[in-house]
């Protein structure tokens, strides 16, 4: 169970986000970085032994990931969830853009799922929350639910890239770039992959 203190340090964090945030998705590492933390990349075989549990990464921050990523976006004061705005999902092609925020969903760039398998199941709860609620890396970014939904929870970057080709550099630098900084392994063909495609950016 998460401690006490990272439970009440995430709430005044969202409380701030509320209005405090107002950017896009974090810009990754550029392309010559991401090749080179690529290569620094452990190589292994993906485990999901004990089983993948959602419940391990605690809550989402939809309200402040759909404020961050809208535009002319206005909240409810109280609760911080979207009254009006105008959001356009990265991920489609052609672009899909939407006034109806339950037509969103957060995507986790590194999809949960695949954290778990790749070295995030040895992880305490703590840290698995701080790496699904990360707003400083590029890992949360707003998509229409159809995408969210095709590329499901254990996607890698096999298996979905986004079908809007002028943003796969940008999902494969932020890859890269999360997947670094939280110390996780990727497999032989997540690792073929990411070279093939960041070869092109």
């Amino acid at each position: 169970m998460a401690s006490t203190f990272l439970q009440l340090f995430m709430l005044i964090t969202i409380l701030v986000s509320c209005s405090l945030i107002k950017a896009e998705l974090p810009t990754p590492v550029d392309a010559k970085t991401a090749r080179k933390l690529l290569a620094e990349l452990t190589v292994k075989a993906d485990s999901n032994t004990p089983a993948y549990d959602r419940a391990k990464f605690g809550k989402s921050w939809i309200t402040t990931v759909l404020d961050r990523d809208g535009k002319n976006v206005k909240t409810d004061p109280k609760t911080c969830n979207p009254i009006s705005g105008t959001w356009i999902s990265p991920y489609d092609e052609p672009s899909a853009e939407t006034n109806n925020a339950s037509k969103l969903d957060i995507d986790h760039v590194v999809p949960l799922k695949e954290a778990w398998v790749s070295g995030a199941k040895d992880w305490d709860d703590d840290q698995r929350i701080i790496f699904a609620n990360d707003l400083k890396r590029p890992q949360l970014v707003a998509v229409s639910d159809s995408q969210n939904r095709k590329k499901g929870s254990k996607a890698d970057v096999t298996g979905y890239l986004p079908p809007r080709a002028s943003f796969v550099c940008t999902y494969v630098r932020a890859w890269v770039h999360v997947k670094h900084h939280y110390g996780l392994t990727i497999d032989a063909a997540e690792e073929d992959t990411l070279k093939t495609e960041l070869a092109k950016c």
